[in-house]
């Protein structure tokens, strides 16, 4: 074992004077003229302030800490060296108070030694090498952080790590100059180990957040950023994996611009506009699907994914023959795929209404599909749920909504169903705890708004209106305006378009009794409402067609700016 004699043998420095030592000594404690000091009483090490006088072999001897928890560390063989595997000086680990556990040349574990806030020695996280796990000696739980101990309150800078290993690998690659420590649990218990050590951490001017590059240790240290005042935190963005990383690499310069280039903590969702340039323009995640009626282009100029769309209509109105189209119409004009979910059908019915759109025939209907051979049934399957891009929620018992937006989620991030149709919201609502419908709409409509803003799809939804007193107006043709809409006002607020559906399904004209017309209540993509086009039923093929009718133009209003009626005809 290299004895402290034969350590400072080799190097150019000598005594300069004595004084007292935190261990009771009042004399023991010598001052060398390179600034480190050795008591020859308790065998502490202290190095310099501004860093350490390197050692040809690069070790020392570590006595043991004050206050020990742990038999182990105060027997038998106890060195820090350097760990060469991880690029860490000797004197980095003697600062930090690590101690290792050799057989030989080989080290068995490390000892990470953590304080209370008095600086007693009170716990150990202890590393075994063979197996790379961790246990813990001690009360942990009332520790400080790693390294706690070392520095002072009120500095300038202090840097926040998520490992022991990191932690001093940052004091090496900052020089040794300022603060680091670690916080005790990783990236899980960051938060925690901040907040109970914030005073202290928050008497340093400025906080650096030195977390691992992965979405756990990102997420922390943004956690951890929103605990201080604006400008206080800092955060680092890492072309590595940790900051250990840069050490073994001997990438220092790289650490140091990384470190310096820490830009304060800004809450998710804030962004300078000036950061934005080129990519403003850059619409290549935004997919538009044209609807198959122009006048519903005129105003609405498509389906956008990132985008929900909500219909609304009387019972009977029509509702389910328009989704089936839009189903069917995106289905051949997009090459994402498509999921729905249809709570007032089985997964059979959900596919009849697909192909029956196909064989522009009420295929829905068992008599009718008896009609067509085998040959020709297959041809519409294939060409429709056969294509492999169309997936359903076959859905039994009780709905939770929770579950249902577990799998939307899915088929948007698994599936790349881009093109998501939930067919109806109220159904969703109706089987909830309590009678509060309109709170259960609030709270549903924001997660699905979250899911959109989240996944970038599509959401086409459907939901139903209210009746005021047994008022049965819808049904029988009357406009629907925002205010009918069932349950909450949330649903019209958090839809980026919402779209009625009219028909007077009591109309002594057949012809009037098969036209439904299609009404645009709210528009925020380009601001036009009114009655987009009239569509008619054919009760023979099941379709829907734009009928010819003319009806009172939104866009017939005296607008002055020619570009904007352009665009009207353009898109």
């Amino acid at each position: 074992m290299t004895n402290y004699k034969e350590y400072t043998s080799e190097l150019d420095s000598k005594p300069v004077s004595k004084g007292p030592c935190d261990c009771g000594s009042s004399d023991g404690n010598v001052l060398f003229s390179d600034d480190h000091s050795y008591c020859f009483v308790c065998n502490t090490y202290t190095p310099p302030e501004d860093g350490f006088t390197s050692s040809p072999r690069d070790e020392y001897v570590q006595a043991p800490i004050q206050g020990v928890v742990n038999s182990h560390l105060t027997i038998g063989d106890w060195r820090a060296t350097a760990l060469i595997d991880r690029n860490l000086k000797g004197e980095t680990l003697g600062k930090f108070g690590v101690t290792l556990d050799r057989d030989g040349n080989d080290v068995q574990k490390h000892y990470y030694p953590y304080t209370d806030i008095e600086g007693n020695h009170i716990a150990n996280k202890v590393r075994q090498v063979k197996d790379k796990k961790f246990f813990v000696e001690g009360n942990l739980p009332q520790a400080t952080m790693f390294g706690q101990k070392l520095f002072s309150k009120g500095g300038k800078y202090i840097t926040i790590c998520e490992g022991e290993i990191d932690a001093m690998s940052a004091y090496e690659l900052t020089g040794s100059q300022y603060a680091v420590v670690s916080v005790k649990t990783g990236a899980a218990g960051a938060v925690k180990d901040v907040k109970a050590q914030f005073e202290y951490l928050n008497s340093f001017e400025t906080v650096v957040v030195c977390f691992d590059m992965d979405e756990p240790g990102q997420d922390a240290a943004s956690k951890v950023g929103q605990l201080f005042e604006p400008n206080k935190c800092r955060i680092m963005k890492l072309t590595e994996k940790d900051a250990n990383e840069y050490l073994k690499k001997n990438d220092r310069t790289g650490f140091t611009k990384a470190w310096w280039a820490a830009e304060a903590f800004t809450p998710a969702g804030i962004i300078n506009l000036a950061t934005i340039g080129d990519s403003l323009y850059d619409e290549a995640d935004n997919i538009t699907v044209k609807y198959p009626w122009q006048g519903m282009n005129d105003i609405l100029y498509g389906i956008r994914t990132g985008e929900l769309v909500t219909f609304t209509a009387g019972t009977g109105a029509g509702k389910s023959s328009i989704i089936r189209e839009l189903e069917h119409w995106i289905l051949n004009n997009s090459e994402e795929n498509i999921g729905i979910f249809s709570l007032e059908e089985n997964t059979k019915q959900t596919c009849f209404h697909l192909m029956a759109v196909e064989a522009n025939a009420r295929l829905n209907i068992k008599e009718v599909r008896d009609l067509y051979s085998k040959e020709a049934l297959a041809t519409y399957q294939n060409n429709t749920i056969g294509t492999g891009r169309v997936f359903a929620f076959d859905h039994f018992g009780s709905l939770d909504n929770d579950d249902i937006l577990n799998r939307l989620r899915y088929m948007v991030k698994a599936l790349n169903c881009k093109w998501i149709i939930l067919d109806h919201l109220s159904i969703l609502v109706s089987g909830q705890e309590g009678n509060d419908e309109r709170r259960s709409i609030d709270i549903l409509m924001t997660k699905l708004r979250s899911l959109v803003e989240e996944t970038q799809c599509a959401l086409l939804m459907v939901s139903h209106i209210r009746r005021m007193g047994g008022d049965t107006g819808a049904e029988d043709g009357k406009e629907i305006a925002l205010n009918h809409l069932r349950g909450s006002a949330s649903i019209a607020q958090i839809s980026d378009a919402v779209i009625a559906i009219e028909r007077n399904q009591q109309a002594d004209d057949p012809n009037e009794a098969n036209k439904t017309t299609v009404r645009v209540l709210k528009n925020r993509y380009a601001g036009i409402t009114g009655v987009a086009c009239t569509l008619t039923y054919d009760r023979d093929t099941g379709r829907l067609t734009e009928a010819d009718d003319d009806f009172d133009d939104p866009l017939d209003i005296p607008f002055t700016d020619s570009i904007i009626l352009s665009l009207r005809y353009t898109v």
